[in-house]
């Protein structure tokens, strides 16, 4: 009688004539790479378009919810903060309890949390259905674990740089779609159309992913989750709330100094617990340390892009900066940047291949640096901006396609999701940090214009020149990542806890 044969580990080709009868039969009731790859992609699509689906009518939320200007921008915020917290958790759940059960529960949070948005016009409800929505973006971490259990090494590399590339395009190619529905259809609309999208997703992963039977089994750290959730919540609020409320206020410190406190004690907790929320011996590994620091400074320079180039290209022409485009027409001119990384993630899947990951970070990283090099220079002209989103969506789609490969080789098959969760909280983070600082330029270099403050043509140099030291500093981080490290790139070695299929 033949073993039974485990979905989560890739079968050899049929070329070679080896297969036993129960293999060939296994293999032909899988579903195909692509398909597997075009699901998890479109989910991932699907999430990072709900984290940016507000951002067309951020300006009109305060009279849409009856709410004032401060309270009307935790609408983004929650958002922001319930995907950083909830990505490296729902590793954890996806590595412990299957990464498909995970996948379809945060999708199901999205469905749910995208209709009580539908359904409400009062800010209180509306924050809570984007916090849950917020929770799905964990889907692309999980996603890339997936491929890793179920996808053939030879499809592994290419469809890792695609589905990690929607994290990116997800939100460039869907805020021009978030803007047109904003501008001809009552602001619902956006909502239903996450669900429905949702809905999509869910069902396809359902139908089309294989359960993984990859699992590390043990108890779910709750304390260590607690402390995360508390100490990063409190720095990422210090961050992205410090020019409102003042960096000097008491608020704002206690938060920062408090979250970093929490997060010291949580590191010094999870170092001698048995069964840890994130394996932080692991995450001090320097391949993986260092990727994560790369990580902050490729996803600060992302959103550079998606932060000053809207300012720039719709300020009044009457300004002497400005480009006079409309919310629609600014939208489109930032498409390419998302459109770019799609194409890349094949082309850079091919470079890391013949080069390694390590090169391929570095390359991403400094074709990054380069395009903020030509925008301190040239950012007169509306093709301009077109061009340089472009270069930076060439850079970024090779750099988002090196680090889950970087990460997953210095990783155990068992602990991918958390791995990969840890680090889309440092593309993450890198972002939010990016928002704020832009947030500071502008607001010291900014001049009245019809009642309007708009940033200067000295504050966009500024911010162009600091993101390119910023990102810089990513590209000499990773050159200290080492050549070679011992892989894991199968799971035979690696002893686990077998599961019950998702």
């Amino acid at each position: 009688m033949n073993p039974a044969i485990d979905p989560a580990d890739p079968l050899p080709d049929d070329d070679s004539g080896s297969l036993t009868p129960a293999e060939r039969r296994k293999l032909s009731r899988r579903p195909s790479d692509r398909a597997v790859t075009a699901v998890l992609a479109f989910t991932g699509l699907v999430a990072a378009f709900t984290q940016t689906l507000v951002t067309p009518i951020i300006p009109e939320l305060p009279t849409l919810l009856h709410s004032s200007v401060s309270d009307a921008t935790w609408v983004l915020t929650s958002t922001l903060l319930a995907a950083a917290i909830s990505i490296p958790i729902s590793g954890r759940l996806g590595d412990m309890y299957g990464k498909r059960t995970v996948m379809l529960v945060l999708l199901g949070s999205l469905i749910v949390g995208s209709i009580i948005c539908a359904f409400s016009s009062e800010l209180i409800p509306v924050i809570a259905g984007r916090v849950l929505q917020g929770f799905s973006l964990g889907v692309i971490s999980l996603g890339i674990s997936v491929l890793r259990d179920v996808l053939h090494p030879k499809s592994l590399g290419g469809a890792v740089a695609l589905v990690s590339a929607t994290l990116g395009v997800g939100g460039a190619v869907g805020l021009p779609i978030a803007a047109v529905v904003a501008q001809n259809l009552d602001f619902h609309f956006l909502f239903w159309l996450a669900a429905i999208l949702g809905a999509v997703g869910l069902v396809l992963v359902f139908i089309v992913v294989p359960p993984s039977t990859l699992r590390t089994g043990g108890h779910f750290d709750v304390v260590g989750a607690i402390g995360f959730a508390i100490g990063l919540i409190g720095i990422l609020l210090a961050v992205s709330k410090g020019n409102t409320w003042g960096w000097t206020s008491p608020v704002t410190l206690a938060l920062l100094i408090g979250g970093v406190v929490v997060l010291v004690i949580w590191g010094w907790f999870e170092l001698r617990s048995r069964e840890p929320l994130v394996d932080l011996r692991v995450a001090a590994r320097r391949p993986v340390l260092l990727t994560n620091l790369t990580s902050i400074t490729i996803g600060f320079g992302f959103f550079i892009t998606t932060a000053a180039f809207p300012a720039l290209l719709e300020a009044p022409v009457a300004t002497g900066v400005g480009l006079g485009l409309g919310l629609v027409a600014a939208s489109l001119c930032l498409m390419p940047l998302g459109l770019v990384m799609f194409v890349m993630s094949p082309i850079a899947a091919r470079i890391s291949g013949a080069r390694g990951p390590r090169f391929s970070l570095i390359l991403g990283g400094g074709v990054v640096v380069v395009a903020f090099v030509i925008a301190v220079l040239l950012h007169a002209e509306v093709w301009h901006i077109i061009l340089i989103s472009a270069v930076v969506g060439v850079g970024v789609g090779i750099a988002y396609a090196a680090m889950p490969t970087l990460i997953m080789h210095a990783v155990p098959a068992s602990e991918t999701a958390s791995a990969n969760g840890l680090n889309s909280v440092m593309r993450t983070l890198g972002s939010t940090i990016a928002g704020t600082v832009t947030g500071l330029i502008f607001a010291g270099n900014s001049r009245v214009f019809h009642g309007l403050a708009v940033p200067t043509d000295a504050g966009f140099r500024i911010v162009f020149i600091i993101a390119a030291a910023v990102v810089l500093a990513g590209v000499i981080s990773a050159l200290f990542i080492p050549r070679r490290e011992p892989s894991y790139t199968t799971t035979s070695s690696i002893p686990t806890q077998p599961g019950s299929p998702d």
